[in-house]
């Protein structure tokens, strides 16, 4: 039997996620969730325009996330974004697809259910968790627009919560958490580096591998250590978001 670190090791082999500018033709209602990644990574670290944060988690099917992972989420966020006026987190499920989802139809699918967008003194994140796979068969989640996320729920049941597996909270999180900061601005995405800890042969990530933001999250080689616990950003990664209004 697999030991849960060595099943996560071969697990994020297959675990990606996209970055992307730009949707294709489909736009928001809501001029302001149309930028692309690490716009808005200043408007949700500080409370210089948005005092509060507002979650809108639509999930498709039986895919609804734990009640844990929305609990870790909420700790993560709160321990890092300056929002007086609180972090509010909501969940509720639309009709499922049973489809094999690319960016573009996520994008329209995000156009067809969200209904909350940032306004007044509130920022607005919306989190999509499908009952689909991602095209490339590769994929367990990304981030997409300045405050868009899409989890595949489907890929994340199926690969995690059985003996011998990683649990299904720790891929949950570790997925949502990681996306997020990619939201916030890191790596060098909006969030301009105190320090250079870009890994520039992989992108927007962090070159520590024991980071949260670490390349091998998302792609081809796991996180040796990992087991069950969620990893954290480093020192250099949160010295960005407190540079960029963090906490």
């Amino acid at each position: 039997m697999k030991n849960s670190l060595l099943f996560l090791g071969m697990l994020l082999l297959f675990f990606s996620c996209k970055k992307a500018s730009n949707t294709g033709p489909e736009t928001l209602p809501n001029a302001y969730s149309d930028q692309a990644i690490g716009k808005s990574a200043n408007d949700l670290l500080s409370a210089s325009k948005y005092t509060s944060l507002q979650i809108q988690i639509q999930y498709m099917g039986t895919y609804q996330l734990d009640t844990a992972t929305i609990s870790n989420l909420s700790a993560y966020l709160n321990s890092l974004c300056n929002k007086p006026g609180g972090i509010s987190i909501t969940q509720t499920a639309i009709s499922a697809t049973g489809d094999t989802l690319d960016l573009d139809k996520v994008a329209t699918l995000e156009k067809q259910y969200r209904t909350d967008y940032t306004s007044g003194s509130t920022i607005a994140v919306y989190i999509m968790v499908t009952d689909g796979y991602d095209t490339s068969a590769s994929i367990l989640g990304f981030a997409f627009r300045n405050t868009s996320i899409c989890l595949f729920g489907k890929d994340i049941f199926a690969n995690s919560g059985a003996s011998g597996e990683v649990t299904r909270v720790s891929l949950e999180t570790s997925v949502l958490e990681h996306e997020f900061g990619h939201l916030m601005g890191l790596v060098n995405l909006g969030s301009t580096m105190v320090s250079n800890h870009q890994d520039l042969a992989h992108g927007n990530h962090c070159i520590n591998p024991a980071c949260l933001m670490y390349w091998s999250i998302e792609t081809h080689t796991g996180l040796p250590g990992l087991l069950n616990n969620i990893p954290k950003l480093d020192s250099n990664c949160l010295a960005d978001l407190a540079a960029n209004g963090g906490k």
